[in-house]
């Protein structure tokens, strides 16, 4: 049986490209079609496979292809609040911030405060929820990473502190006032041309006053980032139902109005019997701890220098807002050998800059010199050691509380006299918010810890000199043992 061959005919209607083809007669009405053309790239082949065609052919060999409609399952960029609970060792601020810059993800704020030998930091990210799961998996990874969460969905508490310090004016200084009652906040300095204002609240609240105000011209502003913590649940399921439980065994029953507060036996300082029961984070002894301790070698400032000349120096930086210029400004405080005693990144007065305030021990020679190494950086703009000059400090501090009926008008009491703030409240803990200097800081801690601390969130210090030139070490007295 004798084959025809036909001459090449576009046979086939692709829809990348139309490829020659010829058709065989092989007898009795049978043909037969070779496709001569190249095979597709790669590319094209997974661009056509990742999208699902609808054919439909008419009797005129026309054919039409429809796309599908859009997937509603695709990932958005959202804003994520991190949680990650470590024991204090030397680098672990510039690994965890190395996990961010080596994924291209920019920390848009950090806050981290050290309770003791253990720190709670709470980094803010924006991202899809996908690549943050991995970066939480890689976090989970690094030594002395106790616990990672990403709490961006659950209830919670969330809080932060800003400094500003505007013009002011005797023609505009009544508005500025009237507007710093409205929102809550605090003058902490004033000078002829200038008032410096504490306020705290959430991000959005920052956001505000920060427009309010921005028409009085805005000289420097200093913020915390965010901390948070999550908010405390009724009843048995709770994550601190149990601690709780074990500090005030009355809370087992139905508790009336004359019952007796059971006062807990145990504080932060020592052995807790409750410590290994899974809490999310427990009360533990602190005494089998490694003692090589970075983030805060003295849990304080030390003000006063020591016999070496130690001193705490304040270190104020603005910086690019790129990612991994975090992961820089550390690397080259820890690979000098210089402990970090607390650590405060947000946004500064000027659009795409950043400010990290640091406190750094050393003597004044070689902070000195640190200083000379960060002018170097290429995404550092600007940065000042503070130390020998008046300036207004703050920190915030959100801790929480296990209590009882009776125990929680005793803890309020105490409260009120520290100014601290209840922002929220369960039938066994209770959550306040406190803002001031270290020495503040401790003395509260250290009132509250026969009570039971379930947990503490804690910034680092941010620092604005003061117009007005006050130096207010003189005016602390005292300092408390640390």
């Amino acid at each position: 049986m004798a084959a025809s061959l036909s001459s090449p005919l576009p046979c086939s209607t692709s829809l990348i490209t139309q490829k020659p083809c010829f058709r065989v007669d092989l007898g009795r009405g049978f043909l037969k079609s070779f496709d001569l053309g190249h095979q597709r790239p790669p590319k094209l082949r997974s661009l056509e496979s990742s999208k699902e065609l609808v054919v439909s052919a008419s009797s005129n060999n026309a054919v039409s292809v429809t796309d599908p409609a859009p997937s509603l399952t695709r990932s958005k960029v959202k804003r994520h609040t991190i949680s990650v609970f470590v024991g204090d060792e030397s680098g672990i601020i510039n690994r965890i911030a190395g996990v961010f810059a080596r994924r291209g993800y920019n920390i848009e704020s950090l806050a981290v405060g050290l309770n003791k030998d253990r720190a709670l930091f709470t980094i803010v990210v924006s991202g899809t929820e996908n690549v943050l799961r991995q970066v939480v998996e890689q976090l989970n990874k690094l030594v002395n990473v106790i616990k990672v969460e990403d709490i961006s969905r659950e209830p919670q508490v969330e809080r932060e502190l800003m400094l500003i310090k505007l013009n002011a004016d005797p023609s505009n200084r009544a508005e500025i006032i009237w507007l710093v009652d409205i929102f809550r906040a605090k003058i902490v300095d004033i000078s002829e041309h200038s008032l410096t204002i504490e306020v705290t609240g959430d991000p959005g609240k920052m956001v505000a006053v920060q427009r309010n105000l921005s028409k009085f011209g805005i000289k420097e502003l200093a913020r915390t980032g965010k901390i948070a913590l999550r908010r405390e649940k009724m009843g048995e399921t709770a994550p601190f139902w149990r601690f709780s439980a074990a500090s005030y065994p009355d809370l087992e029953r139905t508790m009336s109005d004359d019952e007796v507060a059971v006062k807990p036996n145990h504080s932060a300082n020592g052995a807790a019997s409750i410590a290994s029961q899974g809490d999310v984070y427990p009360v533990e002894p602190y005494d089998d701890f490694p003692s090589n301790q970075v983030l805060d070698a003295h849990w304080g400032v030390l003000y006063d220098e020591d016999s070496s000349g130690i001193q705490s120096h304040t270190l104020c930086m603005l910086v690019n807002d790129v990612p991994g210029v975090l992961n820089i400004v550390t690397g080259v405080i820890s690979r000098r050998g210089y402990n970090i005693q607390s650590l405060a990144v947000g946004p500064s007065e000027k659009e795409g800059l950043s400010r990290i305030t640091t406190v750094v021990p050393g003597t004044d020679d070689s902070i000195t010199k640190l200083v000379q190494q960060l002018r170097k950086l290429i995404d550092l703009h600007e940065v000042w050691d503070i130390t020998h000059l008046p300036f207004a400090e703050r920190e915030l501090m959100l801790i929480k509380i296990a209590v009882n009926a009776t125990a929680r008008r005793d803890v309020l009491d105490i409260a009120g006299i520290f100014r601290a703030k209840a922002v929220d409240v369960s039938d066994h803990t209770i959550t306040l918010e406190l803002t001031g200097d270290l020495y503040k800081m401790v003395a509260l801690q250290k009132l509250l810890e026969p009570y039971g601390l379930c947990e503490v969130a804690r910034t680092g210090r941010v620092a604005l000199e003061r117009g007005s030139g006050v130096d207010s070490t003189s005016l602390r007295g005292y300092p408390l043992p640390l």
